[in-house]
This record gives structure tokens, sequence and C-alpha cells, in this order.
């Protein structure tokens, strides 16, 4: 049964030295991820599954010890997801996961094992509710680390363009995190979402499907646009 959830934006950026001279406009979202994550470790769970966004060849499972890098965004840093000892040298974690897995070493996280999931983001909400479902019953007490950030059009500088239909998307999606209203989340639109490029959207609704049985309260940590992209934190407990 799920017992915690935390869901944290994923840019890159998150990781200092990805950000390099504009690392401390993320500070507060930093303060705020790992915030969430120590949500997570008081509920003490059994398992933690970290659920991030990806295309779709890097959907499906990643084992506790997969490593993923930065060198795509121009830095030479390495991760590891967790501490197991597994690795996955063929199937490098995509860069959501890698960003979580990031997070977790921030926080030193040893308070259970840890397995990855890349959903593609294109993925039906149905399929997405199914998916969250299924990780709820992996074990006695499941968490679930959530990566997903909301719109990318809030500005006229954004990766999307200035949009008007995101900040009353983006305004919804945050109620929903910080009330911890699953069937809101359920409701998102899809085509939406992908047209404002809001890749929070399929974990979002894997974190619905997770929770259905539940019954946990929510609080929303973090709320901003910085570079016209929306970045949400939010505990479920």
């Amino acid at each position: 049964m799920l017992v915690a959830a935390a869901v944290c934006p994923c840019p890159p950026l998150l990781v200092p030295v990805v950000a390099a001279g504009a690392a401390p406009e993320l500070d507060a979202a930093r303060a705020a991820c790992t915030d969430a994550l120590g949500v997570l470790a008081a509920a003490r769970p059994d398992r933690l599954v970290v659920v991030g966004p990806t295309e779709a060849a890097g959907h499906g499972p990643y084992p506790e010890g997969a490593r993923g890098s930065f060198r795509g965004f121009g830095v030479d840093a390495d991760v590891r997801l967790g501490q197991g000892g597994g690795t996955a040298p063929d199937r490098e974690l995509p860069p959501s996961l890698a960003v979580a897995a990031h997070l977790l070493e921030r926080t030193d996280w040893s308070d259970a094992p840890v397995e990855g999931l890349g959903v593609d983001a294109s993925l039906a909400s149905e399929r997405c509710l199914a998916t969250g479902r299924d990780l709820a019953v992996r074990a006695d007490r499941v968490a679930l680390l959530v990566m997903g950030d909301a719109s990318a059009c809030r500005s006229l500088k954004a990766p999307g363009y200035l949009d008007e239909r995101a900040e009353p998307f983006d305004a919804e999606a945050a109620r929903a995190l910080g009330v911890a209203d699953g069937p809101a989340l359920a409701a998102l639109d899809a085509a939406l979402a992908a047209e404002l490029k809001a890749s929070g959207r399929a974990p979002w609704q894997v974190l619905a499907g997770a929770a259905e049985l539940a019954n946990l309260s929510g609080a929303l940590l973090y709320d901003e646009a910085p570079y016209g992209v929306g970045y949400l934190v939010a505990t479920w407990t």
C-alpha cells in the first residue's frame, strides 16, 4: 500500500554543477525537495519507487544501482540510483531519474531499497492509473518519489513560449497535488498537457492510481515558475 509520496520537478538545473552560476536561483526548490524526501523517510517505507517521465525508448523499470550522468548537459557528473550494487551498463537512467538519483544522493537516502520506473510522457491516462495501482501493491509500505514539471509555457522566454492556458493548468495541478486530490490529477487533459509541455502529467497520474485506496493528505511545499516553467514540490502522507 502507498504510505507516502513526494512530488518534485526534474530540470537538470536542480543539480548545482549543471546550473553553475545560476544555481542559487533554484536554492528554494532544492530545499523544498530535501524537505519532501525527509517526509518519505519518516514514513518508513519498505520500498521506494522513483517515477519519472521519459521518451518512449526509455520507459520501463530501472534497478537499484542503475547509473546516469549529466554529460549530455556539458557536465562530467555521474549518479547512481540508490545504494545497491546492481548496474545497467546498456541502459542509462533517463534525465528525470538521474535528477531523482542526485536528490537521493544529496540526502544520503538509505531508508529503503530503491527502484526506478521511466514512464512514457505520452502514456494514456488509464494506463498511468493502472501502473500506479500495480506499484501500490509491490510491498506492504510503498513510497513514491514522483518527478515531473508543470507547463513550460508560462512566459515569453519559456521553452514553449507564452500560452494563456498554462497558468490555469498549473494552478489546478498545484491545487490537486497540495490536497492529495487523486481524481483531479487523473482528470488532467493529456492532450493539453502535451501542448503545454507539462512532463509531470503522466507521473502525476501514476501517483493518482497508486493512491486510490490510500487516504493520504497533501501539502504543497513549492510553486514557482522560474524560466517560465512550472516547478511544483508536494508531499502526500
